[in-house]
């Protein structure tokens, strides 16, 4: 088991934590990881990229000339894909880019990001993360006090702490269950609070 040192919100240690070494500690699974991080981009995709095809182009409902005895190629509408103007031959049309991993794969990938992010000495667990108000000047203060700097990724479930990230364009706030595998590789700093890690060594455990 990992011992990590417990911090406050005033940037003094105020004890430590036990992390479960089945969560924290495991050897990260790089093409599992990156398995997990092309799905979920995938997922995000919108989709809604669209042609006409030769039976959506509008016009082209008559035949241009006769069959036969004009020595030109035979042509049955001014629509078809050869055609200016016509329809698109195999373009895309609206669809989902999602697709599914097993679910041993996926706890195996978060698992494998928060273990780097151990090994890296990118993670850092709060007692607590809390605001009184939403403010984002005092967040600002606060990260300062931490000595956070770059990217950081706080995982909190207070509505404050989120509202108050909401102009920093360096800071993300997910809850504890949406933490995920691309923002937690993004991020140079993840941060959890004692309440987190405990909630998510019961999931993932």
């Amino acid at each position: 088991m990992a011992n990590l040192k417990v911090i406050g919100q005033n940037g003094k240690a105020s004890g430590e934590v036990t992390l479960n070494d089945e969560v924290f500690a495991i050897e990260p699974n790089e093409s599992v990881l990156f398995d997990a991080i092309l799905r979920q981009r995938a997922g995000q995709r919108q989709g809604t990229s669209k042609v006409k095809n030769r039976s959506e182009v509008r016009g082209g409902g008559k035949k241009p000339w006769k069959q036969k005895g004009t020595g030109r190629a035979r042509q049955g509408s001014i629509r078809s894909p050869q055609w200016r103007g016509g329809g698109v031959v195999f373009g895309p049309t609206p669809r989902s880019y999602a697709y599914n991993m097993p679910k041993k794969q996926r706890r195996l990938a978060i698992k494998s990001a928060l273990s780097q992010k151990l090994a890296d000495n990118e993670l850092v667990v709060l007692d607590s993360l809390t605001l009184a108000a939403p403010k984002t000047k005092e967040l600002v203060a606060l990260l300062a006090g931490l000595k956070l700097e770059g990217k950081v990724l706080l995982v909190s479930d207070d509505n404050n702490i989120k509202l108050s990230a909401h102009n920093l364009p360096n800071v993300k706030v997910v809850p504890t269950n949406g933490l995920n595998v691309v923002d937690a590789v993004n991020y140079d700093k993840l941060v959890l609070t004692q309440a987190a890690v405990k909630k998510i060594e019961e999931v993932l455990a």
